[in-house]
């Protein structure tokens, strides 16, 4: 009505139901590509309101300067401007701004709000794999444990804290065993969600940085466990397996486990066809020309396997060496925690001193406030060592942990031998937890697992010596003095060497060592 009033003739009705925030709007490009055509004959283009034109101040301009070029005049129906009038341009920025400034300030507002949501140790947003979004009586939101796939990431991050396995194989068995369908980019992206430990991530703003609180929610994993998958996933293994990309084929459970030593990079392998059959070596670049054939290796390489096996009528006594040497490890520990919790209730005695001159006016309120943050940093530091002291010691069982270990020692060679691609792989990384060198005659290696190395120069020590007794204990019997790692390493491997039989997949094999 209002059209035909003002001699005005419809050319076309365009419906729109985008946000007006930009003009990548479906509807808009199409009208675009119509104006350019030289054969159209619209000079005017209407709408409700100007915010529904645009809720952006420099869009909205550039888009009025491009219908301007193409003999066209933006009119609002309901807020109409005539745009020769200059105090106009004044009404259309009004117009166009206050959305966007409404806009804005709800984005802020909602940004602030989530951000206060996770200072209150709350996660926003979906629940990822392995939890669930709940709400609580009053309207809190929360994540919630949501079986079974909690224990399906939760078993995914303990088998890629192995490290004897690439991560993406560790996706593809994990969605086989519950039938999930997570993609490579979500699997990866959930290894590194601190969200399942417990903690929550608070980025940066303005000038605060960044940092992990602890969440409301129940975690999957321990702090530990999923530290030792952000090293896996960064390529900075120390205690954990070398790793590397595992090649599909039998003849090769040494890939990505040997190194070159001439050039010290890992050593590949592959199949070189000659004329009557084809010959199979690991190798390493063509420059520098190592290579030697698979077979004669892996031979060699079950053979130092089998230097590590030991009788087991010797059990007991290699089980009362390695207690000897791990009581070298936590000899200071209980010294340690006195130490630093008489650090701690000095530091408290400190802050009490200061507010009683503070009180008597000895001490002005700046540095009352000073010293008091000082001290309170020194003493949740130092709060934190002491609990780390405390959770190791709850959680050592020492003399379990070994007998299990050297249960699964005996018959090892057998072990190697008659196991698929992944059981060498795992075991070669247990033993030999950093990259081995073979130069053509022997195998070195920076590091052995601990509780293996004891063996080996225990059975090194005793040779072809005779009339040794059994149960007598000796300090000359080559064994390691290990004093110069920690006892957490010494745990790991002990650990590692402990769920052997557990955890490797072994079903064809019937070995007494096996039976739980």
């Amino acid at each position: 009505m209002g059209c035909a009033n003002n001699n005005i003739s419809i050319n076309k009705v365009i419906y729109e139901d985008h946000s007006a925030k930009s003009f990548n709007r479906p509807e808009w490009k199409k009208y675009l590509l119509e104006i350019r055509d030289k054969s159209h004959k619209i000079n005017l283009v209407l709408f409700t309101k100007w915010n529904r034109f645009s809720c952006n101040t420099a869009d909205a301009y550039q888009m009025i300067s491009l219908l301007h070029k193409n003999h066209i005049i933006p009119q609002s129906i309901e807020q109409p401007l005539d745009m020769s009038v200059p105090e106009n341009k004044l009404m259309l920025a009004i117009y166009v701004s206050t959305p966007e400034v409404e806009n804005d300030r709800r984005a802020l507002n909602t940004f602030h709000g989530m951000r206060r949501a996770k200072n209150e140790g709350r996660l926003m947003g979906i629940a990822p794999y392995g939890y669930i979004n709940r709400s609580h009586e009053d309207g809190k939101k929360y994540i919630a444990i949501k079986e079974p796939e909690g224990s399906n990431i939760a078993w995914a991050f303990n088998e890629v804290a192995k490290g004897h396995i690439p991560a993406d194989h560790v996706r593809l068995q994990m969605n086989k065993r519950e039938g999930a369908s997570m993609s490579r980019s979500a699997f990866a992206k959930a290894m590194r969600n601190p969200v399942y430990c417990g903690k929550i991530y608070i980025e940066e703003y303005k000038q605060e940085e960044a940092y992990y609180i602890d969440g409301k929610h129940e975690p999957l994993i321990r702090e530990r466990l999923f530290n030792q998958v952000q090293q896996i996933m960064d390529k900075k293994r120390r205690v954990e397996g070398p790793g590397g990309r595992v090649l599909e084929n039998e003849r090769f459970p040494l890939r990505g486990i040997l190194r070159c030593p001439r050039c010290g990079k890992n050593l590949t392998a592959s199949g070189a066809k000659g004329k009557s059959k084809t010959y199979y070596y690991y190798h390493c670049h063509y420059k520098y020309g190592f290579r030697f054939d698979s077979d004669r290796l892996n031979e060699l390489f079950e053979f130092e396997i089998s230097k590590l096996e030991y009788n087991p009528i010797i059990k007991d006594l290699m089980k009362d060496i390695l207690l000897d040497n791990y009581k070298q490890f936590t000899f200071d520990i209980d010294a340690k925690r006195k130490s630093i919790s008489k650090e701690i209730n000095e530091l408290n005695e400190k802050v009490a001193n200061a507010r009683d001159k503070y009180l008597a006016d000895k001490l002005d309120e700046q540095d009352y406030k000073e010293v008091k943050k000082i001290t309170k940093a020194q003493i949740e530091q130092l709060e934190q060592e002491l609990q780390h002291i405390v959770s190791e010691s709850k959680i050592l069982d020492i003399k379990t942990k070994i007998e299990n270990a050297l249960d699964s020692m005996e018959n090892l060679a057998n072990l190697y031998q008659q196991g698929d691609l992944q059981t060498k792989r795992t075991i070669g990384c247990l033993i030999f937890p950093q990259k081995v060198e073979f130069d053509g005659k022997s195998f070195q290696t920076p590091k052995m697992n601990i509780v293996a190395q004891c063996i080996y120069q225990y059975n090194n020590g005793l040779g072809n010596k005779k009339n040794r007794h059994k149960r007598k204990k000796s300090t000359n019997v080559g064994l390691v003095t290990l004093t110069s790692v920690s006892s957490n390493t010494f745990m790991d491997d002990l650990v590692r060497l402990s769920q052997i039989k557990k955890d490797l997949p072994l079903p064809n094999l019937e070995f007494n060592f096996l039976q739980l």
